[in-house]
């Protein structure tokens, strides 16, 4: 069956297209000034890692500097907004009377984008938006040397309606909208636009006075009769034993979401990438017609070499966008405001430079609704920060598939922040085919205060594959309380056929404090031909408490869980490539509480010598080298 509307292609108009080329020069040149820099790094890193993290510290504390002057957004038309009660989904699976602007409201939309605008144009400056709720049917974009700043009691509520981001993007994708060039689980893409949105732009901030400031993305409130919202489009969970989240907001079986086949992609591989060989596009596409749902369309382009100008997907398609999402930036402050709600990943910086997120509370308990994702960013410091998550606190991202041309992220600092609800606290992937490096997290709260009903999966988490690929290396992680422990029931995975390991028997999705996981999700991906390689990773002084389950005194499932990559799950030509084992770990110092699973406290599978040194699990005390 043909789809019903096609994917023309849309030339890029041709001043983007020459930012592409300069942008892509322009990283061309800087990795080959950086790999000396990089050696030094790592050797420095070796030496004294701590001191490592300070200098970064000092990099990114130096303030960013704006001509002092104020553009308030009613000097342009924007007008507040009367609100009304609606039942809205707060979380997978709870609803609540929430407030949502009136139908009527006015749209602040053209009113913040001409105050930006203007600042930007006359040398920059702080744009004001006042106490006061405000409805905006449309993106937020920074411009360099921009500040957008709210004040005390700003209430912004971004549209709940998907079409009002795909009317005001750069490139005209016909009947798809408006689009704009993003990025999805860092796939590239032309797609909905983010709530908050900036590309190639240099020193702007987004800063509220505090968290009676809001960034309000409304997720859960319904855009349509059927009660649909924006979470309902992340379709069918695949986690097993999953806690407080074992269903989607008015999600049922057939309905439209990223996980079903949409009959408006591509039949095949050939109406878009012809020069493709045929084992690679039997590869890519596997078996069946799976691969046309949107969630596993996009990642098939990229590794089919499709480019980004036929990757359309807004109208018609069902990849929520994150709702802060910065491009090719350099000198970024986020702070002190509150993000509620949110469509996807709540902030997701990319290829960006010097960023600094402080004193933000993320606060969004939706599918994939990640607190912080930076990707394929250097330089970056997160502290003080409060992340109150439906998925990872913190995931450190750095490209999929063939999307690797912003490489590694790396020289990142995470300290004084709590997490509370979340899929892993501190996360590095799963999407790292670019690579990962050079990252310290210290003196940490995972504080877990929803632990009775929707417990913090994991604490500190590694999750990659062999279709994912990339490397981990120079992690350092030192100081971190868990009073309240993790989720103490598995979470199981499920392996591919013919893998030594049996599916529903390690507890990698959740329930472990320490998870590394580098098979994860196999049967989601149909090429495996990267080995990831996890190296280098340095833990000590977690202390993690117990909690009374009913059942007794406990603090999680296991302790630590290392899966290492499973080499049966290469796919591709022969010979087979080397599947290293994970190695140069080191755990000391610690005190694990006590697991339910008290006989297998420490799952290992392709690990090499993992030291324990002073590493207590159920009263006991482990030292010496592990391997499996």
């Amino acid at each position: 069956m043909k789809s019903s509307r096609t994917h023309s292609v849309h030339p890029l108009p041709p001043q983007m297209a020459r930012r592409r080329l300069l942008q892509g020069l322009s990283i061309a040149g800087l990795g080959l000034g950086l790999e000396g820099g990089l050696m030094k790094s790592a050797l420095a890193a070796t030496q004294n890692p701590w001191q490592q993290a300070d200098d970064i510290v000092a990099r990114l504390r130096q303030p960013l500097q704006f001509r002092k002057k104020d553009y308030l957004i009613t000097a342009y038309g924007a007008r507040t907004c009367n609100l009304r009660k609606v039942t809205a989904w707060i979380s997978f699976e709870e609803q609540a009377l929430t407030e949502t602007p009136d139908d009527n409201a006015p749209d602040c939309y053209a009113a913040i984008r001409t105050a930006i605008e203007t600042c930007h144009r006359e040398g920059g400056g702080r744009v004001v938006i006042p106490a006061g709720n405000w409805f905006c049917a449309g993106p937020i974009v920074l411009l360099s040397n921009v500040h957008v700043h709210l004040q005390a009691g700003a209430h912004v509520y971004f549209s709940h309606r998907p079409e009002d981001y795909a009317r005001h993007g750069e490139v005209d994708c016909g009947e798809n909208g408006r689009l704009t060039i993003s990025r999805w689980q860092s796939n590239d893409c032309l797609n909905y636009s983010p709530m908050v949105y900036a590309r190639n732009q240099d020193n702007i901030a987004l800063t509220g006075e505090d968290w009676t400031a809001v960034l309000h993305g409304q997720g859960g409130v319904a855009f349509n009769d059927a009660g649909d919202c924006w979470w309902t489009w992340k379709g069918k969970l695949k986690t097993i034993n999953a806690v407080g989240q074992n269903s989607v907001p008015n999600y049922k079986a057939g309905k439209p979401s990223e996980n079903a086949v949409n009959p408006l992609n591509a039949e095949s591989l050939t109406q878009l990438a012809p020069s493709l060989g045929e084992a690679m596009r039997q590869l890519i596409q596997g078996q069946g017609d799976k691969w046309r749902a949107d969630a596993n369309y996009l990642p098939a382009l990229s590794e089919a070499g499709v480019p980004l100008e036929k990757r359309v997907f807004g109208k018609g398609h069902f990849l929520r966008p994150p709702m802060i999402q910065l491009i090719g930036c350099r000198k970024v402050l986020l702070e002190g405001y509150e993000v509620r709600d949110t469509p996807f990943w709540q902030h997701h910086p990319v290829a960006c430079t010097d960023v600094v997120i402080r004193k933000v509370h993320a606060k969004s308990h939706g599918p994939n609704s990640d607190g912080f994702d930076p990707e394929a960013c250097n330089y970056v410091l997160v502290e003080e920060c409060t992340f109150d998550s439906g998925d990872d606190c913190i995931a450190i991202k750095a490209g999929k598939n063939r999307d690797t041309q912003y490489g590694p992220s790396q020289n990142i600092v995470i300290q004084h922040c709590t997490m509370q609800s979340g899929h892993g606290a501190v996360t590095l992937g799963s999407e790292m085919a670019g690579g990962i490096q050079h990252v310290y997290a210290r003196h940490l709260l995972f504080e877990n205060i929803h632990w009775k009903t929707n417990p913090l999966n994991t604490a500190i988490r590694l999750k990659t594959n062999l279709n994912r690929g990339g490397f981990l290396r120079h992690f350092y992680v030192q100081d971190v309380r868990i009073p309240n422990g993790v989720q103490t029931s598995p979470s199981f995975y499920t392996s591919l056929p013919g893998s030594p390991i049996q599916s529903k028997t390690v507890a990698t999705a959740a329930g472990a404090v320490v998870t590394f996981d580098c098979d994860y999700t196999p049967v989601s991906d149909n090429v495996r031909i990267r080995p990831p390689v996890v190296e280098d990773i340095h833990i000590s002084g977690i202390r993690v408490g117990n909690v009374d389950t009913g059942k007794g005194q406990y603090s999680c499932y296991q302790a630590i869980v290392i899966l290492g990559p499973v080499a049966s799950d290469y796919n591709g030509p022969a010979p087979v490539p080397p599947v290293p084992a994970v190695q140069r770990v080191t755990i000391r110092d610690c005190d694990f509480g006590t697991p339910v699973a008290s006989s297998n406290p420490v799952y290992l599978y392709n690990v090499r010598d993992l030291q324990l040194t002073d590493v207590r699990i159920g009263g006991k005390v482990l030292n010496g080298q592990f391997s499996g």
